[in-house]
């Protein structure tokens, strides 16, 4: 392999923290100026964080590969090594990718659980790579397998559709970063060789000069990539390449917000777009800027992060506010039942803030990745490993459930990858300053200033807000200790006005050395200590921890009249297993009390709140009836593992926005059955209605991607009813979306003999986009009713409530 002695002399330089955020200690010129502490140098033996590690070791990866080789991953490879114009190419054009991340994630464990059989495995699955490989570097089994006849998406020749869906460079991306962590478990570089060969083809055919395809990845990721192969290889002509990238976006033939091409990456300061391709994107930009020294590129990710901070983020660190286009909605756009928050996007934002955190320093970049970590990104893999969230919503009537795996399986593999590299998060250097950024019990070795010292940290966060950190330098060693005191100890739910504390506590905290309190005036949200060090020092922390009331900013619409509760770090939810009740219409008090209890038993072991809360409903009269009931309440992270019901983040403390229980109707009491049968159709009886026709935050239920058909749903009664009218509210995502209104409609009955009979109607089937679309008819009685609905010619159709009366 070329360049195999500078590899071998810079491996264990600073490897950028693309994917992972796991470099080692020394960096190159014009680095981060804070040094990540590598994952291999901090062995956790954390009860919270130790059980998600097993599982993803032991369930997740070995899951992943399985699924590579069920779904057909391995045998895209196996195809293109040997071509054929009759190869039906299938799947989506970046399934490649499976396999280079799950390599990624077992190589990250192998590094701290070194395991010879997967060691083996792996070395299998890349001779079936290595084969799948052109001569000439080029790697991509969606059009390879079949050149004459490639993916839909690839187009006819290389990088003509890079800008739209052919996910060529966001292949070569996860590529390079599946290599490099497999080149640092085990030594060899059969993985590296062929990222690199992919690699050298994309400097040499993607650029501005002439013969070159002047393109911007469709799908960011790359620059992330190529700026980490630089570091690993010394080759500027990698970093170059990540450079063009991010400079020329906004310059090319696709100029949109959804992959953010619609303005220079310099001249963007609003999120906007498919919110995992933005998190990467902002994260390569830090990249770059860190190794070229380029300043405005750090202006702009600062820009973009405070227009996340302050007016798109969840209170759960989950971005991107819709499924159109998996994005960020306007500003303050932040609806709970309809938020994508998807898991893959909720480990961009770890990145991009980590990145910022190296760049500046400052704590408040940990504050939201702390949030993210415990909260919108946990959630997206289930606590055994083997079930999976694509959106992570903060309200659910029953809908969402995780999935053993997914045809698009971007966020499984992701997870697969993320979750090994959690330790590499902990801690951080800058010359005598030594960060403690995260709180969970491990043993670690880390150089500062050449020398190592060792830190023991004991504790049970995130149910407790003490920490016990035993200092054991080889020598006694002057240097800072700097402890991230959490923005939620100091009031401070993020770092803006988006969200803030509704009560009037105030916590506070205390830090000893040997028993001894020690005092320190916070600088960019650190807690100081400087001092020699000698072996067996003891620093204690403590932080206040109590059930927080928290309320958004009265722009998010979503939200207003209701709190969410949070404690540390955790946000908290109300499920339908712990109460016996709808929690969607919980009412809390103005000034709630809460108890916590600990319930080890209970999902891994867990700290759950209880309080006090009414629940309002209508009686069989019509009249709002009131009773008092106890809400329990548990992590966010750990709802959806007991079956479907009802789940909510945010609970109303004001009429204004209360839900009453609704009575029973003919519909929601019925069987449903349809042509089309997914467990989205539940949605059509749930009694809740849009407001509009650009309502996403009500459940619906569509045909999509059929077009042109006749389709149908029943009800079926439990006892024969007297009907005469029916009502629909159809679901059109127009222009852009694939559903719209039906061309017609009509309603059937079942006759005293089974058979299907029209009504007949006295008035028209009404067609219409947001609002009610009715028909009345002649009274009939019977134990069925049928909607027949046929689609428009070149669309889909859905629907968000049908009702019978």
């Amino acid at each position: 392999m070329k360049n195999q002695k500078t590899i071998k002399n810079i491996c264990l330089a600073l490897l950028i923290s693309t994917s992972t955020g796991l470099p080692a200690q020394e960096k190159q010129t014009g680095g981060y100026p804070i040094s990540p502490v590598p994952f291999t140098a901090v062995k956790v033996n954390d009860a919270f964080w130790g059980q998600r590690l097993n599982a993803s070791r032991e369930v997740t990866i070995p899951l992943a590969f399985s699924k590579c080789e069920e779904t057909g991953r391995y045998e895209n490879f196996i195809k293109a090594a040997h071509p054929s114009d009759t190869i039906k190419v299938g799947g989506l054009s970046f399934d490649d990718t499976d396999v280079y991340k799950t390599i990624e994630g077992a190589s990250y464990s192998m590094q701290t659980f070194p395991n010879a059989q997967l060691e083996k495995y792996i070395d299998s699955v890349l001779t079936i790579v290595k084969a799948a490989q052109e001569p000439d570097g080029y790697l991509y089994t969606a059009r390879t397998m079949n050149p004459k006849h490639p993916h839909e998406w690839a187009g006819d020749k290389r990088w003509e559709k890079e800008e739209d869906l052919s996910h060529e460079l966001y292949n070569l991306g996860h590529m390079i970063e599946g290599a490099i962590a497999h080149y640092q478990a085990t030594g060899k570089t059969n993985f590296l060789d062929i990222a690199q060969k992919y690699a050298d083809l994309a400097v040499k055919e993607v650029g501005p000069n002439p013969g070159q395809a002047c393109v911007v990845p469709g799908h960011q990721i790359a620059e992330m990539a190529l700026a980490k192969l630089y570091v690993v290889t010394g080759e500027q002509k990698y970093l170059d390449l990540a450079k063009f990238l991010l400079d020329k976006r906004g310059y090319t033939t696709i100029k949109n917000e959804y992959s953010q091409s619609h303005l220079p990456v310099l001249d963007q300061s609003e999120a906007v777009g498919h919110a995992v391709r933005a998190a990467y994107m902002y994260s390569g930009m830090a990249d770059v800027a860190a190794l070229t020294g380029d300043t405005s590129y750090i202006h702009a990710i600062d820009r973009i992060w405070e227009n996340i901070v302050g007016k798109k983020l969840y209170i759960t660190g989950g971005i991107g506010a819709t499924n159109h286009g998996e994005a960020f909605g306007k500003d303050y756009e932040l609806p709970n039942m309809s938020a994508y928050c998807e898991t893959c996007a909720a480990i961009g934002n770890v990145y991009m803030n980590y990145r910022l955190f190296l760049l500046h320093g400052e704590s408040k970049y940990y504050d939201v990745l702390e949030r993210t970590l415990y909260n919108g990104l946990i959630s997206g893999v289930s606590l055994d490993g083997n079930g999976f969230f694509y959106p992570n919503p903060l309200e659910s009537i029953g809908q969402h459930q995780r999935q053993a795996w997914f045809g698009c399986a971007c966020c499984p593999s992701n997870i697969a990858r993320f979750i090994p590299s959690v330790p590499g998060y902990i801690y951080a250097v800058h010359i005598k300053d030594l960060y403690v950024n995260l709180f969970m019990s491990n043993n670690s070795e880390i150089k500062v200033e050449g020398k190592t010292v060792g830190l023991k940290q004991t504790t049970n966060y995130p149910w407790s807000g003490d920490i016990q950190i035993e200092v054991t330098p080889k020598k006694k060693q002057d240097f800072n200790l700097k402890i991230r005191v959490p923005g939620w100890v100091q009031g401070q739910v993020v770092p803006s006005d988006l969200y803030s504390y509704t009560d009037k506590k105030k916590l506070s905290y205390t830090i000893k050395v040997n028993g001894q309190t020690v005092e320190s005036q916070l600088t960019n949200g650190y807690f100081t200590i400087a001092r020699t060090w000698v072996k067996g020092d003891k620093v204690e922390i403590h932080f206040d921890m109590e059930p927080r009331t928290v309320k958004a900013h009265p722009l998010v619409e979503a939200d207003r009249g209701k709190v969410a509760i949070e404690r540390g770090p955790v946000v908290y939810c109300a499920e339908w297993p712990d109460n016996d009740f709808s929690v969607r219409s919980a009412i809390l008090p103005q000034k709630p009390v809460f108890t916590v209890e600990n319930k080890p038993e209970l999902l891994y072991g867990l700290t759950m709140i209880h309080t006090d809360a009414q629940i309002l409903s209508y009686n069989n009269a019509g009249k709002i009836e009131v009773k008092d009931v106890k809400l329990n309440m548990i992590p966010y992270y750990a709802w959806a593992h007991r079956g479907s019901g009802e789940m909510t983040v945010w609970l109303s403390n004001d009429l204004s926005s209360s839900r009453p229980v609704m009575p029973p109707t003919i519909a929601s009491e019925s069987k449903i059955e349809a042509s089309h049968p997914v467990k989205a159709i539940g949605a059509i009886n749930d009694r809740l209605i849009p407001k509009d026709e650009k309502d996403s935050s009500v459940p619906y239920y569509h045909w999509w991607p059929k077009a042109g058909t006749t389709e149908w749903i029943s009800y079926n009664f439990e006892s024969e009813k007297t009907i005469s009218s029916s009502t629909v509210y159809w679901y059109d995502d127009g222009p852009w979306g694939g559903c719209r209104v039906p061309a017609s409609w009509k309603i059937y009955y079942k006759d005293a003999t089974d058979n299907w009979v029209p009504v007949e109607n006295t008035t028209p089937y009404s067609v219409m986009k947001g609002v009610a679309s009715d028909v009345s008819f002649a009274p009939v009685k019977t134990t069925a009713v049928k909607l027949e609905v046929k689609l428009p010619a070149d669309n889909a159709a859905g629907l968000f409530e049908w009702e019978v009366e």
